[in-house]
């Protein structure tokens, strides 16, 4: 297995200079990159459909999708019923997002500065997120209704781990040098954290924030499936159970560009807060 990028020494007659090679499927514009994939994958989906391999009842054509989808876009533009259940589900994404970093920086925070948290919680916390999540609807349900609270619940509920992980890891990546120097000047426990450890774990704390943005969109249409509303989950549900396929993938599309706003706005927000830090750009990260 060869590597992406080599080096190879060259001399120039003086001196040697190490130049680093890139493979020509690096060289690629993400733009052409992402346009090939694109197309490849239309192109085998309506392959697949032009030969009866999948039933057009399961898998509809991409053009019958497209079709779906002018026409939800057409009505959320015009103000119709669509647009009030994006809406509703907009709102328990964001409501569900909010109330899981103000929990998961919480125990973070604790879990990373404490040896309590670390050794007495932090456990309690991965056997919670090895459960399956699904089966924890039904209770929210239970315990807050039918209404946006229980949507609200589950989406913070699987979003919070992420950003506990992100947030603990970014504090125990301070550098111990910079924390003998502050404990030298006589730094506090709280001036530390707040000076020192919480700007150098930002680029690990937004990590967590990235991926409990990707988490909280299914704990909110998750919510909906199992606990009725009136969301687009209850949307796809309804469609479902007609046998409308194109119906629900044209909504599922529109729920993933709700989806990738949200990353994209953690993702903004990241790079003019942690300005100062150096990674490399992946596909995520637009």
């Amino acid at each position: 297995m060869s590597d992406v990028q080599t080096d190879r020494a060259v001399d120039d007659g003086q001196d040697t200079v190490w130049v680093q090679e890139v493979a020509f499927i690096d060289s690629v514009p993400r733009w052409a990159a992402m346009t090939f994939v694109f197309v490849v994958f239309i192109g085998v989906w309506q392959l697949v459909t032009s030969l009866g391999i999948v039933s057009p009842i399961i898998l509809p054509t991409p053009w019958e999708t497209l079709e779906d989808m002018i026409f939800v876009g057409q009505n959320l533009l015009t103000g119709g019923y669509m647009l009030g259940a994006l809406w509703i589900t907009i709102k328990e994404v964001i409501y569900g997002f909010a109330l899981a970093i103000a929990i998961g920086f919480s125990l973070g925070v604790l879990v990373g500065e404490t040896a309590f948290g670390e050794k007495a919680v932090m456990p309690y916390l991965v056997a919670i997120d090895t459960m399956p999540k699904v089966a924890f609807a039904p209770l929210f349900v239970a315990w807050l209704g039918f209404g946006i609270e229980s949507k609200v619940a589950l989406a913070a509920f699987i979003a919070t781990f992420p950003i506990v992980v992100g947030t603990a890891a970014g504090l125990h990546s301070a550098d111990e040098n910079a924390r003998m120097l502050f404990k030298t000047m006589g730094a506090s426990r709280w001036q530390t954290l707040i000076k020192m450890k919480l700007p150098t774990g930002l680029p690990q704390i937004f990590t967590g924030l990235k991926i409990g943005a990707v988490g909280v969109m299914a704990g909110a249409i998750t919510g909906e499936f199992l606990g009725g509303g009136r969301g687009f989950g209850e949307l796809i549900r309804v469609a479902a159970s007609q046998l409308n396929t194109p119906r629900v993938f044209s909504l599922i599309l529109y729920l993933s560009l709700v989806g990738l706003a949200l990353y994209a706005l953690v993702t903004w927000t990241q790079r003019k807060v942690v300005f100062w830090h150096k990674e490399r750009v992946g596909a995520y990260d637009g």
